[in-house]
């Protein structure tokens, strides 16, 4: 491994001025730096990360909690596409990322341990259990933290435009001439989902629709076999929908197999309409109408929030940051005369 003393003796300088040169420092000249920092870069020299944080007190470390319930983990779109934005962007601004868990070199660690045992700068919140004491005393530190599709007083959210989203959808199918429109949504314990259905029912009234209560009905994020479920026992009302709303394209799937099982055609006898935008939806014959969320503009803006929160503490606010989503009009919501 490359040393600064190595450098110092192919530049025939001091150890002291190769340090000053590779950490910009003033006073030396702009000549010598820029030939030490070039026979640095030809002779393979990378810093060492232990000394960086060592002399600067400083780790460009985040750490990120991922908790996924629905057993998806990184296979999760999503959750991928965030992550996958956030680190691109915190990449860029010189940061390396860390997923944080509660057990390491088998010992038994909290949340905030593991924070404080790899000296994280920031911490970014993508999926978790939020009444798990854990991340309760994460949330409650003095950490800099960013949350995703969470609201918390202590701490800047970036989230989806659900509202928005929910919104749009249902307007669409409206428009489309349909009244009776079903909506299976996700649990309700989650931000997502009351931020959704209360979208639902608002525009619903905006459009002077009502909502029999057996039009709304609860499965998971992702469950395929509870909206399969759900769906038959949707068609088989006496009053049945025109139009079924899904937690997300994963989910509809399942109710997609039962309205096929059952020999009806899409959309021509019954409409249905998704939400993210997976990859699938649009593979999908006919193509799914969704709600296609802007993963990486979510990661990415999160990142931007969190490192300005950790460079500019003193500047940094508790914000909600909304990213719109986009309609995939598709072709599974057919037109009613």
């Amino acid at each position: 491994m490359v040393q600064l003393k190595d450098i110092a003796k192919e530049c025939g300088v001091s150890t002291a001025t190769v340090s000053k040169a590779l950490n910009n420092q003033k006073d030396i000249g702009e000549e010598t730096k820029e030939k030490i920092k070039r026979i640095a870069k030809e002779m393979g020299y990378f810093p060492n990360s232990a000394a960086r944080a060592l002399k600067t007190n400083r780790s460009y470390n985040i750490g990120v909690l991922f908790t996924e319930e629905a057993g998806s983990g990184l296979k999760h779109e999503y959750f991928s596409g965030v992550l996958n934005g956030f680190k691109i962007q915190a990449e860029m601004q010189g940061y390396d990322i860390t997923f944080i868990n509660t057990g390491f070199e088998n010992l038994a660690m909290s949340y905030i341990e593991h924070c404080k045992y790899r000296n994280f700068e920031g911490v970014i919140i993508v999926c978790a259990n939020y009444e798990d004491p854990n991340v309760y005393e994460l949330l409650n530190s003095n950490i800099p933290l960013v949350t995703i599709d969470y609201i918390h007083q202590k701490c800047t959210a970036v989230c989806s435009n659900n509202v928005k989203g929910i919104e749009s959808l249902v307007r669409f199918v409206y428009e489309k001439g349909h009244r009776k429109i079903a909506y299976i949504h996700g649990q309700t314990f989650s931000f997502v989902t009351k931020d959704r259905l209360a979208s639902f029912y608002r525009t619903m009234g905006e459009l002077g629709l009502e909502v029999p209560d057996e039009y709304i009905r609860e499965a998971a994020y992702l469950e395929t076999k509870k909206t399969a479920v759900i769906t038959k026992e949707l068609l088989g009302l006496k009053n049945p929908p025109t139009c079924i709303l899904y937690p997300d394209d994963t989910s509809l799937i399942g109710g997609r197999n039962v309205i096929i099982e059952a020999g009806l055609r899409i959309p021509q006898d019954i409409s249905i309409a998704g939400y993210d935008g997976f990859q699938i939806s649009q593979l999908l014959f006919p193509k799914l109408t969704t709600i296609q969320q802007d993963t990486n503009e979510i990661g990415r803006e999160a990142a931007r929030r969190l490192i300005a929160s950790i460079e500019s503490p003193k500047t940094a606010l508790v914000e909600r940051i909304i990213i719109d989503g986009i309609l995939q009009q598709g072709q599974s919501v057919g037109q009613i005369e």
